[in-house]
């Protein structure tokens, strides 16, 4: 487990930090992106310094302690990011929806409107269940970066498969096409 540590930690560094960081979070719109991202990091930091091949139940661990890390990061720096800038991100979003659907940034100006005259500890209130939800999502899709990372980046023998076949009966070697040898 030990060995699992620090590249988990760099993965969700990575995840927690892209996720956290206005406009940049964006980004985990799409299926959660930089969460399967901090996984497949942590994976392939694993697979780098492993002395033996990364089975599949590796890559979910480290997915899920990515996720973990990566969600704490992400709520204890969203948040506040979050509030910071919340009116540009929103114009932002409501600008680039405008060519796509008028109704939409309309309402979004609407929202926008509606959190300027908030207070900060009602925005931060608010700001809880969204963040708490995208934590548990960023924790499902590092475990999917996880388990993705390992077939991906394991390439030595035995790596990335199950349990290895049972010896033959009778203690006799199979397969290597060696002829049948009586005095051995």
């Amino acid at each position: 487990m030990e060995n699992k540590i620090k590249p988990a930690l760099i993965g969700g560094v990575i995840l927690g930090l892209l996720s956290a960081i206005p406009f940049v979070g964006v980004v985990n719109a799409c299926c959660c992106a930089w969460a399967i991202v901090g996984g497949l990091a942590a994976t392939y930091f694993y697979v780098k310094d492993s002395a033996t091949p990364a089975r599949p139940a590796d890559g979910a661990v480290l997915g899920v302690i990515a996720g973990l890390i990566g969600a704490v990061i992400y709520v204890i720096l969203g948040i506040p990011l979050g509030i910071l800038t919340g009116n540009a991100t929103l114009a932002l979003i409501a600008s680039i929806m405008g060519n796509i659907n008028p109704e939409a940034a309309i309402a979004m100006e609407q929202q926008a409107a509606l959190m300027q005259n908030q207070s900060v500890g009602a925005l931060i209130l608010s700001s809880i269940p969204g963040a708490l939800i995208g934590a548990v999502l960023l924790i499902i899709f590092a475990t999917i970066g996880g388990l993705i990372g390992v077939p991906l980046f394991e390439k030595r023998k035995g790596g990335g498969a199950g349990v290895p076949p049972p010896p033959a009966p009778g203690g006799y070697a199979v397969g290597g096409g060696g002829g049948y040898n009586p005095g051995a």
